[in-house]
């Protein structure tokens, strides 16, 4: 049963990564369906957890857009040396920065989740990545017809 879930949440999400209108929010339902699946939570676990991940999940995407700010402006020629090794030492504060975060949340979510389920969480986050990354690599490289 749990294959045939996670086969429909990639159904779609491979469906939402092409739509334009709208296809944020689709990508947050399947993940957060995917996530519910896999931690197999209960109603009360259910109204404690999302409003914590919420609030974990956007200072992780706040972090990460941060990085990817720094990185392009870095991947230009005309930018200085001193001004790109600040960049990475940025870099690097920001990727601290991230640890500190999932470390202050894990035990955040060890209030609300047991140890098992938050094993679990981070295998949902990953598989969620790989499903979108093989979709868009699907996506770049179109099959050749010979």
């Amino acid at each position: 049963m749990k294959k045939v879930l996670i086969a429909l949440l990639f159904t779609i999400v491979v469906g939402t990564v092409s739509a334009q209108e709208g296809g944020k929010q689709k990508l947050e339902n399947a993940k957060i369906g995917l996530i519910t699946n896999r931690l197999n939570l209960t109603v009360e676990q259910s109204q404690e957890f999302w409003p914590v991940y919420n609030e974990f999940d956007g200072k992780k995407k706040e972090i990460r857009k941060q990085m990817r700010k720094l990185i392009a402006e870095t991947n230009t020629l005309t930018t200085p040396d001193e001004k790109i090794l600040s960049n990475i030492r940025e870099t690097l504060n920001l990727q601290q920065k991230e640890v500190d975060l999932e470390r202050e949340y894990m035990n955040k979510f060890l209030k609300v989740i047991n140890v098992r389920q938050l094993a679990e969480l981070y295998k949902a986050e990953q598989m969620f990545t790989q499903m979108l990354l093989h979709r868009l690599n699907k996506k770049a490289t179109p099959e050749r017809s010979n």
